[in-house]
């Protein structure tokens, strides 16, 4: 089940990340809540703050899978970490003095979206050469398991700090957070990385990439599913937020609750995907499956009459969201040639978070205009009928085989 942690890289990189990404976290919670304080609760405003965070995926994504193909990857993460961090601690200045307002919470959220949008395409292709192709879906899962981790605790202390001290000192708090994935990356033996022969410095690599996946009818299909499930239907960062405080009547520890039932769920769904990553390759049907349960949960999550019945269903919701996002990591990883790996994941990550500028506002809109559990049932829906079609399409374009019946296998 922990195979890839025989590498003493990934064990560098995975201890370096759990205390990293519970700093990220922290910071999450409290920026949504901090946003909420400055603008009056408003749910538009909370969309807004997420549309610029994601936004800059959309421009430079894709030519951070060129970066990543071209350049050193641990060195440049380095970089991009180090970047994130001195977000954090300017923002977490401007907290604790008094000086912050909403318009500079929105600079930094862009600010910061424009160094995560290189760097989460240029990790994400990174994972390859810590573990070696035979491992590497077993990383991409104890990745998942990490970020969930993190994710349970969290939120959870960040809104205990919260209530206690204020939004600011969790932005400071998660500043000096970077220092443990920074030392990680450091104390690394470049000379046993698994990397691939890096591309050459040509023009049209970018292209190059695009053409290779529409050659492809299966990752085209995938790649259209994760779309609008991420799109529509993992809103959560906006809607938990808003169910929170507007629909019923919680503080800052209520949402940071809600955040950690997910969270639950989340870790729930990555160390089964973990324990299945032993059994060979990712498969299709598990895809689809996930995003199915997933779409029919989330419009039951959004009928939920109570606080405590919501923070319940939040959980089976965590562990079939994250069997649909590790197979479909997992699945885009594996399926492409090394060299093509970097600009693949930069349209994977592209498509996975490129459409929170359109999600963010959208539920935002939603929960202003027909309340708070509004973008639940509209979430849910949409990724029902986006699995289905897309499931669908790739069967007639010959892209995926259905079993036969086992009595008309025996009758052929």
């Amino acid at each position: 089940m922990f195979g890839s942690l025989r590498e003493r890289n990934y064990r560098l990189f995975a201890s370096g990340q759990i205390v990293s990404l519970i700093g990220t976290w922290m910071q999450r919670v409290a920026q949504d809540w901090l946003v909420l304080e400055l603008s009056g609760r408003s749910p538009v405003a909370l969309g807004i703050a997420a549309a610029l965070q994601f936004l800059p995926t959309l421009g430079l994504s894709l030519w951070a899978g060129v970066l990543a193909d071209r350049m050193d990857k641990r060195r440049l993460l380095m970089l991009l970490q180090a970047s994130m961090g001195l977000c954090a601690l300017a923002l977490g200045l401007l907290d604790v003095t008094g000086l912050a307002q909403l318009w500079q919470v929105y600079l930094f959220c862009f600010v910061l979206g424009c160094f995560s949008a290189v760097e989460t395409p240029v990790r994400q292709s990174f994972v390859v050469e810590m573990v070696g192709k035979a491992q590497v879906t077993n990383a991409v899962a104890l990745n998942s398991m990490t970020f969930n981790m993190a994710r349970i605790v969290g939120p959870a202390i960040a809104g205990i700090m919260i209530t206690l001290i204020g939004t600011g000192w969790v932005f400071l708090v998660n500043f000096a957070s970077f220092a443990a994935v920074l030392a990680g990356l450091a104390l690394m033996d470049a000379a046993k990385l698994h990397r691939a022969t890096p591309a050459p410095r040509e023009r049209g690599q970018l292209l190059e990439g695009l053409r290779y996946v529409r050659g492809r009818p299966d990752l085209v299909m995938l790649m259209v599913l994760v779309f609008l499930v991420s799109t529509f239907g993992m809103t959560f960062f906006t809607t938990l937020a808003v169910a929170a405080a507007n629909v019923f009547g919680q503080g800052a520890d209520g949402y940071g609750l809600l955040s950690t039932m997910l969270a639950v769920g989340t870790l729930t769904g990555a160390t089964l995907a973990a324990r299945r990553s032993t059994r060979g390759r990712p498969r299709l049907r598990l895809l689809f499956g996930g995003a199915l349960v997933f779409g029919v949960l989330e419009i039951l999550l959004g009928l939920m009459p109570t606080y405590l019945s919501f923070g319940l269903m939040l959980i089976p919701i965590g562990a079939a969201l994250m069997t649909f996002t590790t197979t479909a990591n997992s699945t885009v990883q594996l399926a492409v040639s090394p060299q093509m790996r970097g600009r693949v994941m930069g349209l994977y990550m592209l498509v996975f978070l490129g459409g929170n500028p359109i999600g963010g506002p959208m539920t935002g809109w939603l929960a202003e205009q027909f309340g708070g559990r509004a973008p639940f049932i509209a979430g849910g829906l949409v990724s029902l009928v986006a699995t289905v079609g897309c499931a669908l399409l790739l069967v007639r374009r010959g892209g995926v085989t259905v079993p036969r019946p086992r009595w008309l296998r025996a009758r052929g």
